[in-house]
């Protein structure tokens, strides 16, 4: 707490004191004030209290520490050795006092404020890059750090309190004790080349898959729930590449290498033909995740009335399968 010579003196007085009460900020405060002003009367006007009360706190203050802070001679105050010792360590002590009201107060009134947001790593930024704008027009205070993951790893970090927030889906829920508040949904399409023989279609089915390369997205969260979908179709596809990394298998399948399951609005390379999948219709819930019974600061406040008030883009394709 305390720093230099003096301040391991000071921890040393604290330590093997007797079982006073604690220095208190006022008296420190008026210590300061009597040693720039030199006067006790000054210090006292200077501090909004009466000069008995001020005088009584300097005592208690070296009565705790065990010394003279001040010498008095002839109506003239000078800080004695001890006085001058502890000066700048007082001072500092204040001045870590005030800084830390300052900080306080700005993060109250959204000014400095830092806030770290989990984003699903599926989630497609050109969705998401527009809530992100408003929210910097509607909150200039308010600094977002942005953490990519997977679902298991962001709810680790959620619940370790790494993250304020996470943005994300799974087809199996969220345990106790997350909490998850429904944003928006997106169908799940096929993605293709544009000379893929897909690309002339309305819509795909899942037997409409049977052969195909497929390249898989080892990150979908949807994975094991679309393999799922296909051994009940009795639908076999070929599997080839797999890769972790969004934008190479989107790059792999604009280059007409295989196709793959992808969220409609996930696709971020040009050159992809998104064709809705249905028969059946698959569809994610993207949710705002956040955990049960944690207060929430106003800067978080503030986010999550944003994310749950945002008017989310409108997919291009109904979640009616007779529509698709």
């Amino acid at each position: 707490m305390f720093h230099g010579p003096a301040g391991q003196w000071l921890e040393g007085v604290v330590a093997t004191a007797s079982p006073e009460p604690p220095m208190e900020l006022h008296e420190i405060r008026y210590f300061l004030a009597v040693a720039r002003l030199g006067s006790f009367t000054k210090a006292a006007d200077h501090c909004n209290v009466t000069q008995p009360a001020l005088t009584r706190a300097i005592q208690k203050l070296e009565d705790e520490l065990g010394g003279l802070l001040f010498s008095r001679e002839r109506g003239h105050v000078h800080l004695t050795d001890l006085g001058r010792l502890l000066e700048p360590e007082f001072g500092e002590m204040l001045e870590r006092r005030e800084r830390a009201k300052r900080a306080a107060s700005r993060f109250l009134r959204l000014e400095g404020a830092e806030l770290r947001l989990g984003v699903m790593c599926t989630i497609g930024p050109l969705r998401f890059v527009s809530f992100l704008n408003h929210f910097r027009v509607t909150h200039p205070g308010i600094e977002l750090t942005l953490v990519e993951g997977v679902p298991a790893r962001l709810t680790e970090m959620l619940l370790a309190g790494e993250l304020d927030v996470a943005i994300m889906a799974d087809p199996r829920g969220f345990p106790e004790p997350l909490r998850a508040s429904p944003l928006y949904e997106e169908r799940f399409m096929v993605a293709c080349g544009p000379a893929h023989d897909f690309a002339c279609r309305n819509a795909i089915r899942m037997r409409d898959m049977a052969g195909q390369i497929y390249l898989q997205r080892i990150n979908c969260e949807f994975r094991d729930h679309l393999a799922e979908i296909l051994r009940e179709q009795g639908t076999e596809i070929l599997r080839s590449h797999r890769s972790e990394r969004e934008d190479w298998i989107q790059s792999m399948v604009a280059a007409g290498m295989g196709v793959c399951f992808l969220p409609e609005f996930s696709a971020t390379l040009p050159g992809l033909s998104l064709l809705p999948v249905m028969e059946p219709v698959v569809a994610r819930e993207v949710c705002l995740v956040t955990v049960s019974g944690r207060r929430w600061c106003s800067p978080l406040a503030a986010l999550v009335a944003a994310l749950g008030q945002y008017t989310w883009p409108a997919s291009r394709f109904s979640l009616d399968e007779e529509a698709a």
